[in-house]
């Protein structure tokens, strides 16, 4: 039986409490948010409803409000359609939130401010 009072529901969090030596931190991005972020900013800057681009992608809107959200981990087959509606490519959007993913955890990386030329391995690789 459980030890769980009537009427209150029980929570299970997404992402494990953070350690005792992390608190203070800033957690990792999560690829769906930056992915979700670059749809929504991009959407907005051309001004156009969920609904013109849920449409234009063939995609519900609730759903692609999800997904601009984080709240869905899209397929590829989603990400692409929504990145067509909008006039850019599945490689632009993956580009655009590999640019966010860099910008936000070279902010907190120690000599994440070398120059480019430091590191070979700049840049993403996406293997099939």
């Amino acid at each position: 039986m459980s030890n769980q009072p009537p009427n209150e529901a029980r929570v299970i969090p997404l992402r494990p409490p953070a350690a005792p030596s992390q608190q203070g931190q800033t957690k990792e991005p999560l690829w769906r948010d930056l992915v979700g972020d670059v749809l929504r900013r991009e959407r907005l800057t051309q001004e156009r409803t969920l609904k013109d681009v849920a449409d234009a992608a063939r995609i519900s809107m609730p759903y692609l409000s999800e997904v601009e959200r984080g709240r869905k981990e899209a397929s590829s087959e989603v990400l692409a359609a929504a990145a067509h509606a909008l006039g850019l490519s599945l490689g632009d959007l993956l580009l655009r939130a590999q640019g966010e993913l860099v910008r936000i955890t070279s902010r907190r990386v120690p000599g994440a401010g070398r120059s480019r030329a430091a590191s070979p391995y700049d840049g993403m690789c996406l293997a099939a």
